[in-house]
């Protein structure tokens, strides 16, 4: 009896030890300011046919000509994805549609890009893409950038 105590404890100690090391490491992120809720779908295909499947919810971060993409749900440091402004191309604009409302925030709105050859889709909401844009539009003079 004592050791099952002893061992649910340990383990309810370890469950909140990664919950307080997840919440920190999405202090540390948004420290530097520049952060918005995300959500991303690599390699996406072209058709809104795959319902709900790969996206993932995520943080990203502004820093100078690029936008640094982490996983929320991650313990690294380092950010998963690095989209820079002059190799963003923005294609299209949507509504989430069918299982995708389950799988995104309520309030999101999708941005399909091509970033260096590779479909990618943003989700994000309406503040945030506002931001985004305007960001995208904001680069220095003498580079391209490719805003629909």
């Amino acid at each position: 009896m004592v050791l099952a105590l002893v061992l649910s404890g340990a383990v309810l100690a370890l469950v909140l030890l990664g919950l307080f090391v997840l919440g920190l490491r999405r202090r540390l992120i948004q420290r530097s300011g520049g952060t918005f809720d995300c959500s991303l779908r690599w390699d996406a295909p072209e058709d809104a046919e795959s319902g709900g499947k790969g996206w993932a919810y995520g943080v990203s971060r502004y820093s100078g000509d690029h936008v640094e993409w982490f996983r929320v749900f991650s313990y690294a440091l380092r950010p998963r994805r690095l989209l820079e402004r002059e190799a963003i191309e923005v294609l299209s604009r949507r509504t989430p549609q069918g299982e995708e409302e389950l799988a995104l925030l309520s309030d999101s709105v999708i941005l399909a890009c091509s970033h260096r050859g590779v479909r990618v889709e943003l989700a994000m909401s309406e503040d945030a893409l506002t931001g985004f844009l305007a960001w995208l539009e904001a680069a220095p003079p003498g580079r391209r950038v490719n805003v629909a």
